[in-house]
Formats: structure tokens, sequence, C-alpha cells
């Protein structure tokens, strides 16, 4: 990094212990250590706090793409894809008339309950009977696993 050699640190060491003096060599020493330690923790945080901004900045970006990805209307982009003028689209569709050119459809009649008749008196004197009723029976409609439930 800084590139010393050997010899510049003999150097640097003989210089430092003729101007501190050997008395007050350790004490400087112990002195430089803290200050290099404490270089070392700032550099460390620093790293740590850059680290963090470019997790932030790419957690951002990730969540920029994520909203895109949510807010993106896939069936608007088939449709774009695959009919852009919607000529398609057009053919499918159903208004209250049906498809364009197909014959309107007659409404079938609902079926109507016949009244109940009674039959006439006989000419004799015997009570008169009423008509037999005629009763249509409803049978229920279930549902097959197949069938789709709309």
């Amino acid at each position: 990094m800084f590139d010393i050699a050997w010899s510049e640190l003999m150097l640097i060491a003989v210089v430092a212990l003729v101007v501190i003096g050997p008395k007050d060599l350790p004490k400087a020493i112990y002195a430089l250590g803290k200050w290099v330690r404490k270089a070392r923790v700032v550099a460390r945080e620093f790293q740590t706090h850059i680290d963090d901004m470019m997790r932030e900045t790419e957690l951002d970006e990730l969540r920029k793409e994520a909203l895109k990805t949510r807010d993106m209307n896939i069936k608007k982009m088939m449709e774009d894809t695959i009919d852009p003028q919607g000529e398609v689209s057009k053919a499918f569709d159903v208004g209250l008339t049906g498809h364009v050119g197909s014959p309107a459809e007659s409404e079938p009649e609902p079926a109507v309950a016949a009244p109940l008749a009674v039959a006439a008196s006989p000419t004799t004197d015997e009570q008169p009977q009423p008509a037999p009723v005629v009763a249509t029976a409803t049978v229920p409609v279930i549902p097959h696993p197949t069938d789709k439930q709309a």
C-alpha cells in the first residue's frame, strides 16, 4: 500500500529512538497504536456505511422493479401484442342482439300453468266431482364436478 521497505522502517525506528529517547519510546509506540486502532475503526465504519448505502440503493432498484411488475397489466399487454387493432375482440363481441350478421333469436315462450278445470255438473243427482289436477314436477339440477360454476 505505502510500499515501505524494511530498511526504511529501520531508519524510522532509529530516528524515533534518538528523537524520543529510550525512556518515552514505549509510551509513544502505545499512543501510535491507539491512533492506528482509531483510524482502522473509522475506516471500518466508513466502509460499513458505504456498503449499507449500496444495499439500500440496490433495494430501492429492486423495489422499483417489483412495483413495475405489480403494476403491469398482463391482460392489456397480451391484447396489445396479439390484437393491436382490436379486430379479434370485435369479432367475439356479443351485444344484446348477438353477433353482427347473425339472425335475431326469438325468445322462448314461458310455460304457462293450465288453470284448474272444473268438470261440468252431470244432469243426474250425483255430486259434482272436481277435474283431475295436472301437476308439473320440477327436477332439481345437480351440478357435476366437472361443470364450471359461473
